[in-house]
């Protein structure tokens, strides 16, 4: 398994080792003792599973505050998204930034999304389904977000009019957005 750091603290792309032949593929999605030889040492608790039927769903950007923040790895069992981390560590040298990756059924790769990141993404194609581990249970005391278009930001989505939920429609900016990481 190859892990590749990206430009913001602590986001990593995971590259499964694939073990393909005439009947499909095998590989290991996740190995806690493989992930923690990489330096990943997170205890993923739970599993959320995802479909989104059309091209075009935006969900996001979704954090849950201290000290119920999620550490998330993200995978695509089938189709492809458009998948965004936003930097919310308001000591961080990049806070606000972003960077974007293509996950894929095709491309296998998973992202390890930290604590103190906003997430988000957007289906390129068809019934798209999303599998994400998290190393902390749903809060809805803590779930929190940041509007997807937030001008400030210049996210680049793949979409110009998104199928949104509303909720993600009604997000703050990140200017003022509750944010408690340093």
């Amino acid at each position: 398994m190859r892990v590749e750091p990206l430009k913001l603290e602590g986001v990593n792309i995971v590259e499964p080792v694939v073990h393909g032949d005439h009947r499909g593929f095998f590989m290991e999605s996740y190995n806690e003792r493989v992930f923690r030889d990489r330096g990943i040492h997170n205890n993923f608790i739970q599993d959320n599973h995802s479909l989104s039927v059309e091209p075009g769903v935006l969900r996001g950007l979704h954090y849950q505050l201290n000290p119920k923040a999620q550490t998330k790895l993200i995978r695509v069992l089938t189709g492809a998204i458009y998948d965004v981390i936003l930097d919310i560590r308001k000591s961080s040298p990049t806070f606000g930034q972003w960077v974007g990756v293509i996950l894929s059924e095709h491309n296998k790769r998973q992202l390890l999304v930290p604590k103190g990141f906003a997430h988000g993404f957007c289906t390129l194609v068809p019934n798209t389904q999303v599998l994400y581990k998290v190393d902390e249970y749903y809060s809805p005391e803590h779930d929190r977000g940041i509007l997807w278009s937030d001008p400030a930001l210049g996210i680049d989505w793949p979409a110009s009019n998104p199928i949104l939920s509303d909720k993600d429609q009604q997000h703050p900016l990140l200017k003022d957005a509750e944010v408690n990481f340093e």
